[in-house]
């Protein structure tokens, strides 16, 4: 049997991979007990409220012990690996207790996911459907430690606490049963979601008190669950830090939208015109490429538009640079990358950096880092056949564009009426910033310029 020295292991904790996020989730372990790795290789994957990212370990040596299994949310600065840096002993063999090294950092690699397309909002819906990766089962917990995490079924020792997921965790205290009462089925002495509820179904009715000293609380009704008829999916990740930030948003800033109704054929000739052109050979030229310039133009006309709140000290901040989010949604939920200094791009280099966040955002490669620092943003309903809509501020922002359907509309032009080509634009700004005069300046002049995309040269 070999006996490892504190200093022979390193615990490697989860880091903070984008900007003060607190927790993420392992999605999967790359590595298993006995593994040999070396500085730089990928470990396991993780998703935070912003992304899945792949992260390296810092240093060589075999792994002693995956600290959590798959599924598992963990706070950042939690040890989740154990590796002995001296490649001692196999992993089956036993070894003293280790205490945790000083923190080490690891810089996190963007992930490509297989079979997950996500569809940038204004791109079109992706072509295949989407599913989430199978879970691998936990790894085997030995007998011996198994029975102290269960403790003594006759009642001797201490028993510790028994193993549960989050998600059943929170479902036991919902109704309010003690996990410690639990008998579990699942793989090494896991409780389920289905212990839980059959602990609950055999429970005996409580015996009313025969002179209650106050009168009892009520107790909100327990709602069964029933896996043929609903699904419950947690809430975490990308999905939960957006719920909070649209929460967050709506009830602090109070939102104003207007509409307004444009012809856009001209804009849409000039699509078709951009295609041909040899400054454009190998980019992607769409409807949103000049939507996005035309909102340049304005904010460029408008420069109030492009700022924020600041709560604490009581000011407005005025960005003297627009980096421009599009909004994008995928399988985790909704995401808004923006492109850094769009401001300062000609139309082909806007066309280019459109292109990129687009590839970026099908392979899962958005980084955190792509999605911090936006000032105003751009969603694209109509993708999905949508007039318009009332699109919440993202935090931090003054103003967000909503681009509906283009479609084939009688409208009159010239003084007749002739079909054409018409789409809804909704702008949703901050008004403790940004004034009835200031936004419907803006919205006219992004729809002067689809309505006469000439503008384009002229105002710029």
């Amino acid at each position: 049997m070999t006996t490892m020295t504190d200093a022979s292991v390193r615990e490697f904790k989860m880091p903070d991979v984008g900007e003060g996020l607190t927790e993420a989730e392992i999605l999967k372990w790359y590595v298993q007990p006995g593994d040999t790795v070396t500085d730089g290789q990928v470990v396991c994957e993780v998703e935070t409220a912003k992304a899945a990212v792949e992260l390296p370990i810092p240093y060589d040596g075999v792994v002693r012990e995956l600290h959590f299994p798959e599924g598992t949310t963990v706070d950042v600065g939690t040890p989740i690996i154990a590796v002995d840096v001296t490649g001692g002993a196999p992993a089956g063999e036993a070894q003293a207790p280790v205490e945790t090294a000083a923190p080490e950092k690891s810089e996190a690699k963007e992930t490509q996911k297989e079979g997950r397309k996500p569809v940038l909002v204004g791109y079109g819906v992706a072509e295949t459907s989407t599913r989430r990766r199978p879970r691998k089962a936990p790894a085997p917990v030995a007998e011996e430690t198994l029975s102290v995490l269960q403790g003594d079924l006759n009642g001797h020792g201490k028993q510790a606490r028994p193993l549960a997921k989050p998600p059943v965790r929170k479902l036991a205290k919902d109704l309010g049963v003690d996990l410690a009462t639990v008998r579990p089925s699942g793989p090494d002495g896991i409780i389920t979601r289905e212990d839980v509820q059959a602990a609950v179904a055999s429970a005996p009715a409580p015996e009313a008190p025969a002179v209650p000293a106050a009168p009892a609380p009520v107790q909100a009704p327990v709602v069964t669950y029933d896996s043929g008829r609903e699904t419950r999916i947690p809430v975490k990740g990308v999905r939960k830090a957006t719920a909070q930030a649209m929460v967050g948003s709506a009830f602090t800033a109070p939102h104003v939208t207007e509409f307004v109704t444009v012809d856009v054929t001209r804009t849409m000739k000039l699509v078709e015109e951009l295609k041909q052109d040899r400054d454009f050979e190998g980019l992607r030229v769409n409807p949103l490429l000049l939507i996005a310039k035309a909102l340049l133009v304005a904010i460029k006309r408008n420069p109030d538009i492009n700022a924020s709140w600041d709560e604490a000290n009581q000011e407005i901040v005025r960005k003297h640079y627009v980096n421009l989010g599009i909004a994008a949604a995928t399988p985790r939920g909704l995401i808004v990358p923006n492109i850094k200094d769009a401001h300062d791009k000609t139309l082909p280099q806007l066309a280019e950096a459109l292109g990129e966040l687009v590839a970026t955002a099908r392979e899962g490669r958005t980084s955190p880092a792509a999605m911090q620092g936006g000032t105003i943003t751009i969603t694209n309903v109509g993708v999905f056949g949508v007039d318009t809509g009332t699109p919440i501020l993202n935090p931090g922002e003054s103003a967000i564009l909503a681009v509906g359907a283009i479609k084939l509309q009688p409208w009159v032009h010239k003084g007749k009426v002739k079909p054409r080509q018409v789409t809804t634009l909704a702008l949703s700004f901050d008004h403790r910033l940004v004034d009835g005069e200031l936004g419907s300046k803006v919205l006219a002049d992004v729809a002067a310029i689809l309505e006469q995309p000439k503008r384009l040269i002229t105002w710029a």
